[in-house]
């Protein structure tokens, strides 16, 4: 059935005094007065967005197509935090290894076959430290086989619309038919950076990994701007004589986080460095100004029929944010709040009862739902009688 709304709050121009947060939007991909200098990074390819807007602020062949290495792993971590968060696995669920996942080659934690390790440090030695039989085990342990887990891999590609990306493997381990690009890895980070599972590891910069027969290993995080660059809290590493040297990481500062990608680069200190210049350039002339406030209830109620109260007051669902340059003061936006028409009782806290657009040049950049605050029960038949005689006796 079509819903009718009514405008409850007529455009309004909002300039320094209020700004936009947008809990998950679409990315864009639209560029923003980048001026980087491409000759400036020794990368194949690269790109840096803004995470709230999904905004780009530089990129450099950002849809090729190129191996990737470990960055692969990003996937096998976002679709195990996502079993995590569905509450079909849990961190402290244990697992047996395989004689296929502790024979993996390459940057491992050796497993031992046989052995009992939790999720959580399976997940922890992948995150951590790039471990190729960590990420197998996950994935056999997900889908019953790291074949079946590459399905589920290119499932969440599609889903995500990462268009120039295949995976063949969990790991990132060297094999044909196996790419990605600095788009889709940055949409991906995106992703798997709203997984606070993700967080409880991906700040780690040194830890041990316990083996059950009693062997222990260092954990050390390849992601060397956890520890060097301000803000930065996540992140994945690659590196192969087919990919070069890959870096993607995530950093916050005040309410801005950015995510640079960098593929391709000519050594380990190359990709560091310019990741870093990266997300330097952004945090140094980009912000974000809040334009939509969720912890305010707008200031008009909202009309409710059939309930045992007549208007309920109403809040955005959540903040909404808007990038801007800092040297410009090109941030005027116009905010439209619409309700439905004929609200009937019941109404809960929480629910939806319109939507907030948020416009700049005539078009849409972001939305949030208006909610409810209040709970109103329906009226019962003594109501219904009540409010008739108030109703007859007024008149």
């Amino acid at each position: 059935m079509k819903k009718s709304f009514v405008s409850l709050t007529l455009l309004f121009i909002v300039g320094v005094l209020f700004a936009i947060n947008y809990t998950k939007p679409v990315i864009t991909f639209a560029s923003v007065n980048a001026n980087q200098n491409a000759d400036n990074y020794s990368a194949k390819s690269m790109i840096l967005i803004d995470y709230n807007s999904g905004q780009v602020l530089y990129e450099k062949n950002a849809k090729d197509k190129i191996p990737v290495a470990s960055i692969v792993k990003l996937m096998t971590i976002c679709l195990t935090c996502e079993e995590i968060q569905n509450n079909k696995l849990s961190l402290d669920d244990v697992v047996i290894a395989s004689a296929n996942a502790s024979s993996m080659g390459g940057s491992q934690v050796f497993i031992e076959e046989g052995g009992e390790y939790t999720i959580g440090d399976l997940l922890k030695s992948t995150i951590v430290s790039s471990a190729n039989d960590a990420s197998v085990l996950l994935a056999e342990t997900i889908a019953g086989s790291e074949e079946n887990f590459v399905v589920l891999m290119n499932k969440k590609a599609k889903e995500l619309g990462l268009n120039n990306t295949n995976y063949v493997n969990c790991t990132g381990l060297p094999t044909s038919n196996q790419f990605s690009c600095a788009e889709d890895t940055a949409k991906l980070l995106k992703k798997v950076s709203e997984y606070d599972t993700y967080h409880k590891y991906s700040t780690i910069w040194i830890d041990t990994l316990k083996h059950p027969k009693g062997r222990e290993i260092e954990l050390v995080n390849t992601n060397k701007l956890i520890r060097y660059f301000e803000g930065c809290d996540g992140g994945k590493t690659g590196s192969t004589n087919e990919a070069g040297y890959c870096l993607s990481a995530t950093a916050k500062r005040g309410n801005m986080r950015l995510i640079a990608v960098v593929l391709g680069a000519e050594n380990g200190k190359a990709r560091f460095a310019e990741t870093s210049k990266l997300l330097n350039y952004g945090f140094s002339n980009f912000e974000n100004k809040l334009v939509v406030d969720s912890k305010v209830n707008l200031k008009e109620q909202v009309a409710i029929k059939s309930g045992k109260t007549d208007a309920i007051n109403v809040k955005p669902l959540s903040d909404v944010y808007i990038l801007t340059n800092k040297h410009s003061n090109d941030y005027d936006v116009e905010i439209e709040v619409k309700v439905e028409e004929n609200i009937k009782a019941p109404v809960n806290i929480g629910s939806v009862v319109g939507k907030i657009y948020v416009i700049k040049n005539g078009e849409v950049i972001a939305t949030t739902d208006v909610v409810s605050v209040d709970e109103v029960a329906k009226n019962n038949f003594f109501d219904s009688i009540s409010n008739a005689l108030k109703n007859w006796a007024i008149k």
